[in-house]
């Protein structure tokens, strides 16, 4: 009897631990199957300057407003960094200036000079004796990066090195960079040769309103003379095709500078424009604050054409109105913080107390 007790006790405990088992189970399942179709969790990003941002890796980073200058983002941007080939930002804006100053059409092909053949790095082979176009050159410059490129533009303009250098860096201090040197016009790693990220930014800003450069920076494919046969150039900006609105700029790389990237987007009615230099993931990240800006900094019109501003003189009937339109960055924290005011016929109008915009205004 006690044996057949405890084999009818021994099953019920199979049964029940059988049934345990199943439900068990059952919730497992569910909830591995809740977790598989749950969405991966957004983690906040890491910001720089404001509010909502994009997270960045980059030893030097800093992401501008092209018409404004208005600094989005920023981090570690005024340190003295080697910047690889967006060296060739520099080398593009400087020669382009120059031919156009002395009258010269970007179109007529020259010789290009022996001393520009057979530069280490990367190259579009130039051959001796051969002739190209300076508009050739700045497309293999700009999307091949040929170093030997950037030296035949160079001693196209100067006659030799260390003067197209000299310009290089008179370019540089006319757009407000004065914390940089340049020594060469291809970017390969030198001593003395360094820029910083805000620097680099205004550069970059300066060159994109040079419609020869914006043209070039934004072409994806060209082809042009050869000795043998056509050089096909494809541009080495990743980003170009993948991002919507990309326009540009510069790829770079050495070991000392890392990766390199100047990265601009048109969004919205703006030109955001990026600058990471010594990063590993430069297209990702570039692309993130880029967009990151336009959603966060969208433009506003702070000022319409012919407005009322005020009364120049306590009110005794000399109107000011304003004598043109004016747009600027703002996120939606700071519209509290702007402040429209009259100096005297001046229309002047501050962000947190700091003066953005001046300009005369007409007096009715």
């Amino acid at each position: 009897m006690k044996k057949q007790r405890v084999l009818k006790v021994s099953a019920v405990v199979v049964a029940l631990l059988l049934v345990i088992g199943f439900f068990l189970s059952a919730i497992m399942l569910a909830t591995v199957k809740t977790i598989a179709s749950t969405p991966p969790v957004q983690r906040p990003h890491k910001v720089f300057g404001a509010s909502v941002g994009a997270q960045t890796s980059a030893k030097a980073m800093c992401t501008v407003d092209l018409a404004t200058g208005r600094v989005f983002y920023e981090h570690n941007a005024d340190a003295p960094v080697p910047l690889a080939s967006t060296t060739k930002i520099v080398t593009a804006i400087a020669a382009i200036e120059a031919f156009e100053a002395a009258g010269r059409s970007l179109d007529e092909k020259f010789r290009i000079d022996d001393r520009a053949v057979g530069i280490s790095g990367t190259s579009i082979y130039l051959k001796k004796g051969e002739h190209l176009s300076a508009r050739e050159l700045l497309l293999g410059l700009m999307l091949r990066s040929g170093n030997d490129a950037a030296v035949a533009l160079a001693l196209a303009i100067s006659p030799d090195i260390a003067a197209f250098a000299t310009l290089m860096n008179e370019t540089a201090k006319k757009t407000g960079a004065e914390n940089s040197s340049f020594k060469n016009p291809h970017g390969l790693d030198e001593d003395g040769h360094f820029t910083t990220a805000r620097d680099l930014a205004m550069l970059s800003a300066y060159a994109m309103k040079n419609p020869v450069f914006t043209e070039i920076v934004a072409t994806r494919d060209a082809r042009i003379d050869g000795v043998d046969y056509p050089r096909v150039l494809r541009n080495k900006n990743r980003i170009l095709k993948s991002l919507d609105g990309c326009c540009g700029i510069k790829t770079g790389f050495t070991k000392k500078a890392g990766r390199c990237f100047v990265g601009a987007r048109q969004a919205n009615g703006q030109t955001a424009i990026c600058v990471v230099l010594n990063c590993g993931p430069m297209f990702e990240e570039s692309a993130s604050l880029m967009i990151a800006a336009s959603e966060e900094f969208p433009i506003r019109q702070l000022v319409t054409v012919d407005s009322f501003i005020g009364f120049t003189q306590d009110c005794d009937g000399i109107c000011a109105i304003a004598a043109e339109d004016f747009f600027f960055p703002l996120s939606d924290a700071e519209l509290d913080q702007i402040e429209i005011k009259l100096d005297k016929e001046e229309v002047v109008i501050t962000l947190n107390e700091k003066e953005i915009y001046r300009a005369e205004c007409n007096v009715l």
